[in-house]
């Protein structure tokens, strides 16, 4: 899963281009969204849209559900490998 997360991390920056950014400043469990990595509706679309690419995941783009996966980086890790097995 360590490897998994830190795919996952490396997409956000490559994806956002966060270039000031490392894997090593993002938290496993820091939010992604307003405090912590303080991202905003446009980054989750193209968050989103890297993550179903990357990982060939389907993404629910209304639900509720869908905004718990993108928590954090450990929430994001957790979906994708529930959505792979």
């Amino acid at each position: 899963m360590s490897e998994l997360k830190e795919q996952i991390k490396q997409l956000i920056i490559s994806s956002l281009d966060l270039e000031d950014m490392t894997t090593a400043d993002i938290q496993d469990d820091d939010a992604l969204f307003v405090d912590g990595l303080g991202l905003d509706s446009i980054d989750a679309l193209e968050l989103g849209l890297a993550i179903k690419k990357q990982f060939d995941v389907k993404i629910d783009a209304n639900s509720d559900q869908t905004k718990a996966h993108f928590a954090s980086v450990n929430s994001l890790a957790k979906f994708i490998e529930q959505a792979r097995s």
